[in-house]
């Protein structure tokens, strides 16, 4: 199995070459030169994930238990990535980001 630093590193070898930039779910890609993510935040993820474990083992039935969807959100962008691709992200873009890694 691959770990996704393996698959993120190979997806950015085969796609530098073309000049074409990638856009991950999750900000591990963009810690190993994706150039940017946007999807859930994991650790709210887990927390709510502990809320309904606790709900649970206090005896409430899963079933009448509400589906929930993500409500946190992060958007992380990789500067060094998109300087090696000769991208200029845009400043406004920029100050949106949660995270930019340089």
């Amino acid at each position: 199995m691959h770990r996704p630093h393996d698959v993120a590193d190979r997806v950015g070898a085969a796609l530098d070459p073309a000049g074409w930039s990638t856009i991950y779910s999750g900000r591990e890609y963009v810690e190993s030169a994706g150039l940017m993510s946007y999807g859930p935040n994991r650790p709210d993820l887990f927390r709510r994930a502990g809320d309904i474990a606790d709900k649970i083992l206090r005896g409430a039935k899963p079933g009448d238990l509400p589906v929930e969807q993500p409500t946190k959100f992060d958007l992380i962008i990789n500067l060094t990535t998109a300087k090696a691709l000769h991208l200029k992200i845009p400043e406004s873009f920029l100050l949106r980001a949660d995270e930019v890694i340089e």
